[in-house]
């Protein structure tokens, strides 16, 4: 898929854009043939500590809910932030509060009303303008963030539950070998990796001092950030020499690293660290979720 943007102005850091608006509507009918395929038992198991499938669920529900209301329908109600809350504690706290409020919901009317939703969320991706501004993405270091940037953010965590959700009923993350996974699993990185500058920022290397951080297999691909002369570490500027730091990875383990669901002391011992060892450390400190 080749997408061309403008870009937002001052961005240029995070890399060439990319382009979720294909994606939620096969995202959102890969989530619906998962739940759809669901036992009884399975809408109780735990997918994330303290969360069972129906929780999970229920999340994602809240999500559609809150990006229709905010950015579709202009609402503005809705919880506000405690005196001294951090973002971290602010949105953990509301996802709890969503996620009470619909424990009297059977999985059946979560099915449908996710179902219904869900499609009205890919409908309003599709018709988004890419370098509009919109959300902050936290894990990015950019607030507001291009609109680019911040659907593909809502599309790595829907991709991302729904393997949850399909590792808590014994289902590995998605196999399915058809060129659409493919194609999806390798946005997933390659939105990831865009918290590949915001990771380093505090790390202080010689001007254009570059890592690279390569992930095998067919969903994989090649990310190299840059020492800029103005302090800050850039995707914009092209691979261009013997990298100071090789980093490898799996998909698997890059996935799970970027969401936390492994640690980076994990993911460390099972990444290869050709060069400076410091440098690859830095980079397995990847959070691409808030976290």
């Amino acid at each position: 898929m080749d997408f061309r943007f403008s870009g937002v102005s001052g961005h240029s850091w995070l890399g060439s854009p990319i382009d979720a608006r294909p994606l939620f509507a096969p995202e959102h009918a890969a989530l619906m043939a998962t739940l759809r395929g669901l036992g009884a038992a399975d809408w109780e198991r735990e997918a994330v500590p303290g969360w069972r499938v129906r929780d999970v669920v229920a999340h994602l529900l809240g999500d559609f809910n809150g990006r229709l209301g905010r950015d579709r329908d202009g609402h503005r109600g809705g919880p506000a932030f405690a005196p001294g809350e951090t973002l971290e504690a602010f949105i953990h706290r509301i996802n709890q509060e969503w996620v009470d409020s619909f424990s009297r919901v059977s999985p059946a009317a979560l099915v449908d009303t996710i179902d219904l939703i869900g499609r009205q969320v890919a409908r309003f991706f599709e018709a988004a303008d890419p370098d509009s501004p919109s959300m902050g993405v936290s894990w990015a270091g950019v607030d507001p963030a291009p609109m680019w940037l911040d659907s593909a953010r809502d599309l790595t965590e829907f991709w991302t539950h729904r393997q949850q959700i399909r590792h808590a009923v014994g289902r590995e993350t998605d196999p399915d070998p058809k060129a659409l996974a493919v194609v999806l699993d390798t946005f997933m990185l390659d939105t990831f990796m865009r918290a590949l500058p915001h990771t380093l920022r505090h790390v202080t290397a010689p001007t254009g001092t570059q890592v690279r951080v390569q992930v095998d297999g067919p969903a994989g691909g090649a990310w190299t950030v840059t020492a800029t002369e103005e302090g800050r570490w850039s995707l914009a500027v092209p691979y261009a020499v013997r990298p100071a730091a090789l980093v490898r990875l799996d998909a698997e383990t890059a996935w799970r690293l970027c969401t936390r669901g492994i640690d980076p002391d994990t993911a460390l011992a099972r990444a290869r660290i050709d060069g400076d060892r410091e440098l690859g450390v830095a980079v397995c400190q990847i959070v691409s979720i808030i976290y």
